[in-house]
């Protein structure tokens, strides 16, 4: 049974009625990393993995939310909204308590969620799921509020409700994906682009650690606040300066190199990436896998050197990668600290490739390595339940 018809199904059992469905992706993000909380550029995209979520109102003011993957219920009010002891349901409460705070929501709802983004990977299910209930509650209640806002939105409930001070990349991938294409973001401004990319000649292929990273127990908020202390020290110099887009090397040596190593380390790896990212794109232009791929590479230097959020299972995928001629790029992916490493690898060896990598990581690590494929895909939408 497919995840969707899991998710429809449950829900006409549970609430004897027919739901809206919202289809919501997962992101794989190409280079760019941790660069959106610092203002700067993002490269994207979503993917064929996805949250279903099923909604419909109550004549109550009751919050009835399952998750089907889980087989667990969780029941709260609207009226009181706190946050729950466990973490799942916060991602849909922290969207409710948002736009409670607005005024908006008239009564309660029902919802049932699920899907196959795999969990704590680094393609971002925190975001499909906060995303496809922002987008189904703008449905539900005819809020009529746009892309942009949904994200923001999504991104407030992580913040406020969740704890992470994750940047707008995830949500933003999420809501504006477009099939075949990359989105290039600009954090700072909220403009984009898309980035075609649909190439027969590479694939974009994911290796999933199974180390799970959560991003808030782990030290990813350290690392925001690490770079917006290098930014309050330089700015008592440059006042010019608003974010890390707006710092060179030569502040960096000048204000922090001696007096901080390692929030100029930090600080050092954000401003070479966003250098890296400008370029990546004009590789993407130029059809230059090689060139790209090599970017990619030097991306998973810095967050291992320098921004220190890799691990052994990450490190030796990427290694094996680098020995490997039809591997053009890889690096981790995500905020850190486990899930995927993104591979860029030549599309007529991904099965050659994979069959060479899967038995030597079980024999480094005892367990076996799943591998996805990343299909760049629409974003969130309306699901058609016609044949459901």
């Amino acid at each position: 049974m497919s995840k969707l018809k899991k998710v429809v199904e449950k829900f006409r059992e549970l609430h004897k009625d027919e739901p809206l469905v919202v289809r919501s992706p997962g992101r794989i993000n190409l280079i760019g990393e941790h660069t959106d909380y610092n203002m700067g550029y993002v490269l994207p995209g979503a993917i064929e993995k996805n949250v279903f979520l099923a909604i419909g109102l109550r004549p109550d003011m009751d919050v009835n939310i399952f998750a089907a993957d889980y087989g667990d219920h969780y029941v709260t009010s609207l009226d009181g909204l706190t946050s729950a002891w466990k973490l799942w349901p916060n991602y849909i409460l922290g969207v409710l308590n948002e736009l409670k705070k607005r005024g908006v929501l008239l009564c309660g709802v029902n919802i049932v969620l699920g899907g196959d983004i795999p969990l704590a990977a680094g393609m971002s299910s925190s975001a499909a799921v906060t995303c496809a209930t922002a987008f189904a509650l703008n449905e539900v209640f005819d809020l009529g509020l746009s892309k942009i806002e949904l994200a923001k939105l999504a991104q407030a409930a992580e913040h406020d409700f969740v704890g992470v001070k994750c940047g707008l990349m995830d949500q933003f991938a999420s809501l504006h994906g477009k099939k075949d294409h990359l989105i290039k973001l600009n954090c700072k401004t909220n403009e984009f682009e898309y980035i075609p990319f649909n190439s027969s000649e590479v694939s974009i292929v994911l290796f999933d650690t199974g180390v799970k990273h959560h991003l808030i127990s782990s030290a990813y908020n350290d690392r925001r606040s690490e770079c917006q202390r290098g930014i309050d020290i330089i700015k008592q110099n440059e006042p010019a300066v608003k974010d890390l887009a707006d710092v060179t090397d030569e502040m960096l040596d000048k204000y922090l190199k001696l007096s901080n190593p390692l929030v100029y380390n930090r600080c050092l790896y954000v401003v070479e990436e966003m250098t890296r990212l400008k370029s990546a794109c004009g590789d993407l232009e130029r059809n230059n896998y090689a060139a790209l791929g090599g970017r990619m590479f030097e991306t998973h230097h810095g967050l291992k050197h320098l921004y220190e959020v890799s691990c052994k299972e990450c490190d030796f995928l990427v290694d094996f990668a680098v020995g490997n001629s039809y591997v053009m790029g890889a690096r981790m992916m995500g905020g850190g600290f486990g899930g995927c490493t993104i591979n860029l690898i030549s599309s007529g060896r991904v099965d050659d490739v994979i069959a060479e990598v899967r038995p030597r990581y079980k024999n480094e690590f005892g367990k076996e390595l799943k591998v996805y494929p990343a299909v760049l895909s629409d974003g969130t939408r309306l699901e058609n339940l016609i044949s459901v």
